[in-house]
């Protein structure tokens, strides 16, 4: 095969040369038979947990949420039938009150030895990046309920006292779903964060948005907005090598 780039699509042949591309049309780069950087990756690559850069003073419409939503339930599900939920709060009560439980969660997780603010790496780049990261934490902890949208995915049956298989399952069945949801957000030019700290409190947060505790698992917590910038770039991610084993441990 010649080292010129040859574009494939799935689904449908696209043409490299194309910048709007049809709608459901992914591009895939390959040279010599090996994958370059795609679209894909782009996404993959830039969505990340936007903090301080959450514009409070832009409303996301309804449509745009439920846009991303329905892309996100193409995601795997368990035995074709554990369908995930998602509760969107965006009346301003209901996600003070929320946020008002994610800072207590907060408060009670930063001493905690696991927390962003107690752990460190022999990386110097990794390490380099935990303060930035605890500041921007800190930040959404104290302006959660500002942010125009929250997500919380859930899933039933709960995991309590299954066996551990089954939990992976039910949970298989919703934390891709929510990921996949942030990764149509991104594409359609919003910003989100990955939290899951408030389940210290979902019985609390339960009873705010009217959620049957007793039958359904919350998952996380995604708040939801427009970016203030969006020059996103990959995070640094130390070398996979370190984190990878074939055929054994």
């Amino acid at each position: 095969m010649s080292a010129e780039s040859r574009v494939y699509s799935w689904g449908a042949a696209a043409d490299a040369g194309t910048t709007g591309a049809t709608r459901g049309v992914h591009p895939m780069v390959t040279v010599d038979g090996l994958p370059t950087q795609s679209a894909a990756d782009q996404v993959l690559s830039t969505t990340r947990c936007v903090r301080k850069g959450l514009d409070p003073t832009r409303e996301v419409p309804r449509e745009l949420i439920e846009d991303c939503l329905r892309m996100a339930m193409h995601a795997p599900i368990g035995s074709n039938g554990l369908y995930p939920h998602f509760v969107v709060v965006t009346d301003p009560a209901k996600r003070a009150a929320v946020a008002g439980f994610y800072k207590q969660a907060w408060d009670a997780y930063l001493p905690l030895p696991f927390s962003a603010a107690n752990l460190h790496f022999d990386d110097p780049v990794h390490e380099a990046q935990q303060a930035p990261v605890v500041s921007s934490a800190a930040y959404l902890a104290e302006h959660m309920a500002e942010v125009p949208a929250l997500v919380i995915p859930c899933i039933s049956p709960r995991v309590d006292g299954m066996p551990m298989w089954v939990q992976a399952c039910i949970w298989g069945s919703v934390l891709p779903q929510s990921w996949s949801f942030m990764l149509a957000a991104r594409v359609r030019g919003l910003a989100s964060a990955w939290t899951q700290i408030h389940l210290q409190f979902e019985e609390e947060v339960a009873a705010v948005l009217g959620i049957n505790h007793a039958e359904v698992q919350q998952a996380a917590l995604i708040p939801v907005a427009y970016p203030r910038r969006e020059d996103f770039k990959p995070a640094y991610r130390e070398p996979i090598q370190k984190f990878t084993h074939w055929d054994s441990w």
